[in-house]
């Protein structure tokens, strides 16, 4: 898994799987999940990350525009 989070448009992605075609679905306004051709969960997008998650539990780093696990 690769989690990617960037604090300049507080979006935070978590990447389960490497696909090169993905269907994104809405789930919310602010999360998106993306999954492959069969169906499965490759990936959610969520904006407005802070609001829904907290974040210093998710994330070691602080004080980076981008991190990437």
């Amino acid at each position: 898994m690769r989690i990617t989070y960037d604090s300049k448009y507080d979006v935070l992605y978590l990447q389960f799987k490497d696909t090169k075609e993905v269907i994104c679905k809405n789930l919310t306004d602010d999360i998106t999940i993306d999954v492959d051709e069969r169906g499965k969960i490759t990936g959610i997008e969520i904006l407005s990350a802070s609001k829904h998650i907290d974040l210093d539990k998710l994330l070691p780093i602080k004080g980076k525009e981008k991190v990437v696990f």
